[in-house]
């Protein structure tokens, strides 16, 4: 006489009840709720992710904007490099275009949903 493991016993049990479940309307009814609930609290998450990360990185692009200004000051004066000016401004538009490109990412997956 061969021995069946509690695994596979726990795992018999799991498809007669799933599709004894499979049956049943509310349970269909109520796993239908459940699959659209979660998959609109996903899809607002993800909204609200990318948002605050666009936020996150306008404000980094912010504080390179500050620091350009600064670098810019102090190549004015002589006691900087050209190259810091540069490198304070290239690192404020790529952080601003990722900012920007994360709320365009928000407003494009809106503008799907409304069509679809």
């Amino acid at each position: 006489m061969s021995k069946v493991s509690t695994a596979q016993k726990i795992g018999v049990i799991a498809k007669v009840a799933a599709k004894q479940a499979g049956k049943s309307r509310i349970l269909r009814a109520a796993g239908s709720a459940v699959s659209a609930t979660a998959r609109s609290t996903g899809s607002a998450l993800h909204d609200l992710w990318l948002e605050a990360i666009g936020c996150v990185f306008l404000l980094m692009a912010a504080s390179g904007g500050l620091a350009a200004a600064h670098e810019y000051a102090k190549y004015n004066a002589g006691k900087t490099g050209f190259g810091r000016v540069v490198l304070a401004i290239c690192f404020s538009t790529l952080f601003a275009w990722f900012g920007v490109s994360s709320f365009w990412r928000v407003r494009r997956k809106a503008r799907n949903r409304a069509r679809s």
